[in-house]
């Protein structure tokens, strides 16, 4: 298991700690399998009730590691299988998730959050998925989730123009349950967790499942937008803003 990806089990709670703070979390291929194994093997134990995804204090993910992203990319076609693998579990998965983000959720940071039962923000939180940015189009069924849960101009605000949205606009929108002091967020989201886990665990999971588009849904539309990422990965809008941000980078 990465290194970068911690996970332990308390009580009756799985929680998913990123821990690589030198790179503010940025997600390697094989963060997004230690994740992906950490969550598919939550499902056959029933001793987990609950999920807990936290960055820790002060940033949540920057989103994908791109040197690492461009590399798995090279020669595919199309985006990394892994966070692809990634997002199936999140769809298929049957444990309720509470998300603490305490600090910027950038990019699949942002879009995993609309797979997320329960969120925690703290008042330094950001959502930005920059997709636009980079000449590529939005993931992980958030063009479907995101217009579902805050409205069709509030997403085209943050997946077409690629406005960031603070914890408090966030909660106003409808997609963060709680905002909190920085520091607060995974202790908030335990006692969430511990709250979720007293409840009837049959009752918790049907429940859930009414409430949430259909798993075969939310995959055609991931892998239909996984698909068009991957056409535009070579388009000379991507190449084009790749190069100009390594550039950068190399400043």
């Amino acid at each position: 298991m990465s290194g970068h990806v911690i996970v332990t089990d308390e009580d009756a709670t799985r929680v998913i700690t990123l821990r690589r703070p030198e790179k503010k979390n940025a997600i390697t291929q094989e963060m997004y399998t230690a994740i992906t194994n950490a969550i598919d093997t939550a499902q056959y134990n029933p001793a987990v009730r609950c999920i807990v995804i936290t960055g820790g204090s002060g940033v949540f993910t920057a989103g994908n590691d791109l040197d690492d992203f461009i590399k798995a990319s090279e020669g595919l076609g199309s985006r990394p299988l892994n966070g692809v693998k990634f997002l199936h579990s999140l769809v298929h998965n049957a444990k309720p998730i509470v998300a603490a983000i305490d600090g910027p959720a950038v990019g699949i940071g942002a879009t995993m959050v609309f797979h997320c039962d329960y969120v925690l923000a703290s008042t330094t939180a950001t959502f930005s998925t920059p997709f636009i940015h980079l000449g590529l189009v939005p993931e992980g069924a958030s063009s479907l989730l995101v217009p579902h849960s805050m409205g069709y101009q509030r997403a085209f605000s943050m997946l077409v123009m690629g406005r960031p949205v603070t914890a408090e606009e966030a909660q106003i929108a409808g997609f963060v349950n709680e905002v909190v002091p920085p520091g607060h967020t995974e202790v908030e989201a335990r006692k969430a967790a511990r709250d979720i886990c007293a409840l009837p665990a049959e009752a918790v999971a049907l429940s859930r499942k009414l409430l949430r588009p259909p798993a075969d849904e939310l995959v055609r539309r991931i892998d239909q937008e996984s698909h068009i990422f991957g056409e535009r990965m070579t388009s000379p809008e991507a190449v084009a803003a790749f190069r100009a941000f390594f550039s950068r980078k190399k400043r």
